[in-house]
């Protein structure tokens, strides 16, 4: 014969796995959070709809999107490649574009940006027929802190021009209302400023935006050309966890509600021990 304490074990053993499986139906309080998750896609500019060429006329760049920002027919935007930059081009609407570099008689040291994983960037024009570059970005979390950093650059147009330039990058968040401007970089005439890198820290307060581009240069007719490569975007994805919801509390004040009767009653039917 089983004791009463033994019946009593059993029975608030039996209470303790109710009281379990009720909490597992009302499910976790929050999922697991990825800290460092990246929202980028093709940051390189390396997956390309046509190889290289200017945008939305001879190829397109794999998750993003060109945009023209005046009555131009297309921005004077490109995806170029450092090895063939100063040699053979990118097509475009008026041939073959070209930036002063090692292979048409400009020794300014024009390369790849050393952190990209592979040849491509985007070069544009900061005072012709401007474009933007934009990628729509989701699962942000309000509240959290974001870190989008790139890689940019300074050169001019093969063949035009007699001075030095200017080249800079607007960039930013539609939805959030965020507008910077990365660091002006001051060009020589055929030169190339070599790569730096943008880092700009913000606090996300939509769960949805658009990230832009927009090339700034001076003055129109050297041509400068502004260069981006690189681009991330690192922060927080997933659901943060929280405090159980209302209906998880209640759920677990009535189990241990039945637990604690289940004992006074048990213990009350007890008989006594001489």
């Amino acid at each position: 014969m089983q004791s009463g304490f033994t019946i009593a074990r059993k029975r608030f053993t039996g209470a303790m796995l109710g009281l379990s499986a009720m909490l597992g139906l009302a499910g976790p309080a929050g999922a697991t959070l990825d800290p460092a998750h990246q929202f980028i896609t093709n940051g390189g500019f390396e997956q390309t709809t046509n190889g290289l060429g200017q945008l939305r006329r001879n190829t397109n760049v794999v998750g993003w999107t060109s945009q023209k920002v005046d009555a131009s027919t297309y921005s004077y935007s490109f995806v170029l490649n450092a090895s063939t930059v100063s040699t053979t081009g990118s097509p475009g609407e008026y041939g073959q574009e070209m930036l002063w570099g090692p292979g048409n008689g400009a020794n300014n040291g024009l390369q790849n940006s050393l952190g990209g994983t592979g040849g491509n960037f985007v070069g544009a024009d900061g005072a012709y027929h401007l474009g933007k570059l934009t990628q729509t970005i989701t699962g942000l979390i309000v509240g959290q802190s974001y870190q989008l950093t790139f890689d940019f650059a300074g050169a001019q147009e093969y063949n035009y021009g007699n001075g030095p330039s200017t080249d800079s990058w607007y960039f930013g968040f539609e939805n959030q209302g965020i507008n910077q401007q990365s660091a002006v970089l001051n060009n020589s005439y055929k030169g190339f400023t070599g790569w730096q890198t943008q880092t700009f820290n913000f606090v996300a307060t939509q769960t949805s935006d658009t990230l832009y581009f927009l090339a700034q240069g001076s003055p129109a007719g050297q041509p400068p050309f502004s260069l981006l490569d690189n681009v991330s975007l690192v922060g927080a994805y997933g659901t943060v966890s929280a405090a159980p919801e209302a209906g998880t509390w209640a759920m677990m004040l009535f189990g241990f509600g039945g637990i604690g009767m289940a004992l006074r009653t048990r213990r009350r039917s007890l008989p006594a021990v001489a």
